[in-house]
């Protein structure tokens, strides 16, 4: 069995905050609930290393935080033009340009370390350890489970949907 570990330990945090928090309101009415007619909320990844989180939705709003890691899943909760509202595991919003996140569907482990099991069952073989703060692929989310394949530093195998952060309770995908 192989023990991943995150990039980053628990205790370091993945966003910096940029001098200073900036407060300015951007209206509802302004931003949009589907711009691209795809569903809302949904789950996406951070397509580089280092993502700039702003304040409202283009380059003229301060930058509140910057994400540093590359593959972070984050919910599109809403869009308005190029941009999209975006929300992180522990409940930071903010808004980020589209180039910038990717459609990959990715986990993030959060609370304690996680068995990933060779099958879809609680008894069958651990595969590996992952860490807090690690982060892998969903490969799919079949109906009728409460499973996802998924992989991770190159290992593939099960995780149970609770155990994770970046899908649905009752989401399905192949």
């Amino acid at each position: 069995m192989k023990r991943i570990l995150s990039r980053f330990g628990p205790a370091v945090p993945t966003i910096l905050v940029i001098a200073g928090i900036f407060i300015t309101g951007v209206h509802e009415s302004r931003a949009q609930t589907q711009g691209t007619g795809l569903p809302l909320p949904r789950y996406v990844s951070l397509r580089a290393a280092e993502v700039n989180l702003r304040t409202g939705p283009g380059v003229q709003y301060p930058v509140e935080w910057i994400f540093q890691r590359e593959s972070l899943p984050v919910e599109i909760i809403k869009e308005y033009r190029t941009w999209r509202l975006v929300r992180d595991w522990e409940g930071t919003q903010g808004w980020m340009h589209q180039s910038m996140l990717s459609g990959k569907r990715t986990f993030l482990i959060t609370g304690k370390e996680r068995t990933i099991r060779t099958e879809p069952d609680a008894k069958s073989r651990a595969a590996a350890i992952a860490e807090p703060n690690a982060i892998g692929e969903i490969m799919s989310c079949p109906a009728a489970t409460g499973w996802c394949k998924v992989r991770i530093k190159g290992i593939d195998g099960w995780l149970r949907r609770v155990e994770f952060w970046g899908v649905y309770r009752n989401e399905t995908f192949e």
